[in-house]
């Protein structure tokens, strides 16, 4: 799949347990909007990392891929110690870096 650099580091981050590559993959005030609760700027994002993905093991399947205009959505299927099961992620970029990421089901 031809993601954009930022939306593979997430991914690819998340997979290794690399905190400081996944955090970088944010614009300073990057968000992340999980479910209606958003998590912005790094601080808040390292907050629901630890708390909500690489804290509990997640680990992504890339399903597919597919690009909207200005918005990235990645088809995925999650393993680990909290979520399991499959769903999708809209990635919104400023520039180089994820402006925001939406957890979709």
């Amino acid at each position: 799949m031809n993601l954009p650099d930022a939306v593979r580091d997430f991914f690819d981050a998340t997979n290794a347990s690399d905190t400081d590559r996944f955090l970088d993959a944010f614009s300073p005030d990057g968000a992340v909007d999980d479910w209606g609760r958003v998590f912005r700027g790094r601080d808040d994002i390292a907050r629901w990392n630890d708390n909500e993905n690489m804290g509990v093991d997640s680990h992504f399947e890339l399903t597919g891929y597919e690009q909207r205009g200005e918005l990235h959505i990645v088809g995925i299927q999650v393993t680990g110690k909290g979520y399991n099961g499959g769903g999708s992620m809209e990635f919104t970029l400023d520039g180089d870096r994820i402006s925001l990421v939406t957890i979709k089901g």
